[in-house]
């Protein structure tokens, strides 16, 4: 009895401990100014500036030393809450969220938490979540039909949702309140219009869309999804039949070997079906390597992405001249000389409408720069009213 006691009041004054300290914390002073900048404000500006470069565990840093100074300051909640969601704790996300919409009095700061849950929505993309950034924007905007960041983070929502009419919608508008965002909304609107001309007919097409800078594998899939490259070849190439008599004969045991892979650094992937029908095929560009490796995850360039458009024009329309039509030509791209292996495909595409100069202030090409998923489609949009004409 004597032991169960005093273990009683070991567990009793334990607690009583714990509350006291949680007590002291939550009394705690706000941390003293150390500086002139050395404000809420502040420091959730430059917690921002880190976010957007990436760097999370700076930028949560800094919407803490906020937190220090006023432990209710709304934004830096949202900004905690931005943090923990790109990091997939999506738990700690929306405790920060909901803790930055309780605490949120001012009007911008109500907005300010209302954008961070479409924001948050966005990144998470759990079940219903575009009808629940739907509803959060509907109440920002009740607040500030005005507000750019409301209208903006909106439109990355739909855009991430495949709903590529009201992202443009809502970039333009962004652009019509002529205030924040501008030239981010200008780069989004330019990025959807591409998408919608390209009119991707695929769910791979679409999500490859979105795609900053696309891959090997990614081609390989546009090339048999969006293309329909397998049904094109066909099409254009009649099947051929050996009628002639044939004496049989005995195999030898030889025949019975098996025949290596053609790639053997795609088993696992998700679009190992389409690469396998791309190395079928035989699209110059995509092939394996010599230790049979077909590189995946490789960025294509668009040095490389003209001469798989190139050979893919050969080969259905049938014209090999097309493979020798500007050797010798002058070129017409500053970066791009004519004794280069890849220049006659360039200028293959280029004079057909179906690429066109990166950069058309100073009319470079960018042999060596990768190519997004917008482009991607829309090239291979332009390629298919090409070959229309054959």
């Amino acid at each position: 009895m004597e032991r169960r006691g005093l273990l009683y009041w070991l567990a009793l004054l334990t607690m009583v401990a714990m509350l006291g300290m949680l007590i002291t914390s939550c009394a705690k002073a706000p941390r003293k100014p150390e500086a002139a900048l050395d404000t809420p404000e502040h420091h959730v500006f430059t917690g921002y500036k880190l976010y957007d470069k990436g760097d999370y565990a700076g930028a949560q840093r800094e919407f803490v030393l906020a937190l220090q100074l006023d432990k209710n300051y709304s934004p830096a909640y949202v900004g905690l809450g931005l943090c923990f969601g790109s990091q997939n704790d999506f738990e700690k996300a929306h405790e920060n969220m909901k803790k930055a919409k309780s605490l949120a009095k001012k009007k911008e700061d109500k907005v300010d938490a209302h954008v961070g849950m479409i924001r948050l929505y966005s990144m998470e993309r759990k079940e219903k979540w575009l009808n629940k950034a739907e509803d959060e924007f509907e109440d920002a905007v009740k607040i500030d039909p005005k507000s750019s960041a409301a209208h903006f983070y909106m439109g990355k929502a739909y855009k991430y949702g495949y709903n590529f009419d009201k992202a443009g919608t809502m970039f333009k508008k962004v652009l019509d309140l002529n205030d924040k965002f501008l030239v981010e909304a200008d780069n989004e609107w330019k990025v959807v219009q591409k998408i919608q001309r390209a009119a991707p007919g695929s769910l791979i097409g679409k999500k490859i869309a979105l795609i900053e800078e696309i891959t090997r594998a990614d081609l390989a899939a546009l090339f048999i999804q969006e293309l329909l490259l397998e049904k094109l070849y066909q099409k254009r190439t009649p099947a051929q039949f050996d009628t002639s008599f044939q004496a049989p004969t005995k195999k030898f045991e030889a025949d019975k070997i098996v025949k290596a892979e053609a790639a053997t650094d795609i088993q696992a992937h998700v679009l190992r079906a389409d690469i396998e029908t791309v190395l079928r095929l035989g699209v110059r560009g995509l092939e394996p390597t010599p230790d049979h490796k077909f590189l995946p995850n490789e960025k294509v360039s668009r040095a490389a992405y003209a001469m798989m458009i190139e050979d893919i024009l050969i080969k259905v329309t049938g014209n090999q001249k097309l493979a020798t039509e500007f050797i010798g030509s002058k070129s017409p791209f500053p970066d791009l000389r004519n004794d280069l292996p890849y220049f006659n495909a360039v200028m293959v595409c280029t004079s057909r409408g179906i690429m066109e100069a990166k950069d058309m202030s100073t009319g470079e090409f960018s042999p060596r720069g990768t190519v997004s998923g917008a482009d991607a489609l829309l090239i291979i949009r332009k390629l298919k009213d090409e070959l229309r004409f054959f």
